[in-house]
């Protein structure tokens, strides 16, 4: 629904933070004056476009193209530097941008080459902030990003999030982790991603804090930047396993984590072994959140508070959430054993995706988004994901199982380094219930007997796993999610 009052402004803190440091990629840095008079010249540039493209590097430019076009009031279409020349071609001919925004040294592919391009001025000296005129704030409904995102079928979607949702999603977590702009944040995340760009980039730069960017993830990295007086640090679970690998040898390491009030991994589940591998070490627990490309932010687990294996914490202010069944009814009561699809409705959700009103009405019930992920929630209102609803329910036995409930146990085994689950059709079962373990010792795998005894003693024995793949690697995507539709028997 428009409206046409006045909006607050979405970075306050452009005219009020001065000499603040705002952000630092590498050696490279900008206090929030030096950011908004880069941002607001690179702005002026932008006048009358109606999207532009991001070339989203890990680059300071990146994030002063962002806010730059963000001011402008025009939308941004976040660019996978690692993308294909089809899925680029795509998005490039889908969103129609009317420029790029990359470096002016960057290398771009065929299927950017021809826009116009403009260089974010990331080296701006600040300016007296009275002489710095912002561009008027636009209306909130405004998009903001047109974030493509992969679907079971067809081509990437764009997601068109509105500057509406983006304010509340930034909001909700700052009331939920006590964010504030005296928080410095540490991370190594890809920057064409909700989770890097909006949370990582935005979320800093709207309550007035400092974001230091690795580049790309390390764990030497994260060392040194969080025991530079740093507060915070987001990661998915790839990186916060490696982090727990590292541990036991990098007491430096440990001391710095300690250090930070808050560490907290997303886009996919992490697994019991890490979290308590890094407890033991530092003594913080690492909070889990949930959310979507459509969604941006739904729950979380609160700081401070008792940490719920598998759990992916509570609504966020502002957030509804029921879980319904597969006729689409609500269930009238919370049961941690019954598992249902998540649907939300808040001021956090899409508008719409681009050029594609049936996708978007396939996507509503009635004001409800249907996320496809499927749940269990507790008394308490919390939050366990046990996995996709197009690839991780099986359905075995006339049971409805979750892959990520067997999964996380699965990593409790000590022969396992890595595991996934699937089902596969069976004449009697329906779908069989498949493991697919990169094994802690190659020389020395695990059994099917073995994991199946070991879920059997954690789960209820219709979970085990009734055939086993061993595999060198698991196949994974940029933010560490696996890719199951790459795994086949």
């Amino acid at each position: 629904m428009a409206t046409t009052s006045p909006a607050s402004p979405l970075f306050p803190a452009l005219l009020t933070a001065g000499q603040r440091p705002a952000l630092r990629f590498g050696e490279r840095s900008l206090d929030y004056g030096e950011l908004c008079a880069a941002a607001t010249a690179t702005a002026s540039r932008l006048a009358g476009a109606d999207r532009v493209a991001l070339w989203a590097t890990p680059t300071l430019e990146t994030a002063v193209g962002v806010v730059a076009a963000l001011l402008a009031g025009v939308p941004v279409v976040p660019v996978n530097p690692g993308s294909g020349a089809r899925e680029l071609t795509h998005i490039v001919s889908d969103s129609a941008p009317a420029l790029v925004l990359a470096a002016a040294d960057a290398e771009l592919p065929e299927a950017l080459g021809d826009l116009p391009r403009v260089a974010p001025d990331a080296t701006a000296e600040a300016l007296p902030v009275h002489a710095i005129p912002l561009p008027e704030e636009p209306d909130e409904e405004t998009a903001a990003l047109v974030v493509y995102t992969s679907g079971t079928t067809g081509p990437p979607k764009g997601v068109v999030l509105s500057r509406r949702a983006v304010r509340a999603t930034l909001d909700a977590l700052a009331e939920a982790w006590d964010w504030t702009g005296e928080d410095v944040l540490v991370h190594g995340l890809p920057l064409f991603h909700v989770h890097g760009l909006v949370l990582g980039v935005l979320g800093p730069l709207r309550l007035g804090g400092s974001l230091r960017h690795l580049g790309r993830f390390d764990v030497g990295g994260v060392r040194a930047a969080l025991g530079d007086d740093a507060t915070m640090l987001f990661g998915v679970p790839t990186m916060y396993h490696r982090i727990a690998e590292a541990l036991p040898a990098d007491p430096e390491l440990a001391k710095a984590l300690a250090g930070a009030r808050l560490l907290v991994s997303g886009s996919a589940a992490l697994s019991r072994r890490d979290h308590e591998a890094i407890t033991a070490a530092t003594g913080r627990t690492v909070v889990e959140r949930y959310g979507m490309t459509e969604t941006l932010m739904n729950t979380s687990v609160r700081p401070g508070h008792p940490q719920r294996p598998g759990s992916v914490g509570t609504p966020l202010p502002g957030v509804e959430l029921r879980l319904v069944d597969e006729e689409g009814r609500p269930f009238a009561a919370p049961d941690p054993e019954t598992v249902g699809e998540i649907q939300v409705r808040g001021p956090n959700l899409f508008t719409e995706y681009l050029g594609r009103p049936e996708a978007t009405a396939a996507a509503f019930d009635q004001g409800w988004f249907r996320t496809g992920d499927m749940a269990t929630v507790d008394a308490e209102g919390a939050v366990r994901i046990v996995g996709r609803k197009s690839t991780d329910l099986i359905k075995s036995g006339g049971y409805k199982i979750g892959a990520g409930e067997i999964e996380n146990v699965l990593l409790e085994h000590l022969a396992v380094a890595d595991a996934a689950v699937t089902g596969e059709p069976d004449p009697d079962l329906g779908e069989r219930i498949v493991a697919w373990i990169v094994p802690a010792d190659p020389a020395a795998p695990p059994s099917l007997e073995q994991l199946a005894d070991h879920v059997a003693r954690h789960l209820a024995p219709h979970k085990r796993p009734r055939a086993l793949h061993l595999l060198a690697a698991l196949p994974r995507n940029d933010m560490g999610k696996v890719t199951k539709r790459a795994l086949r028997g």
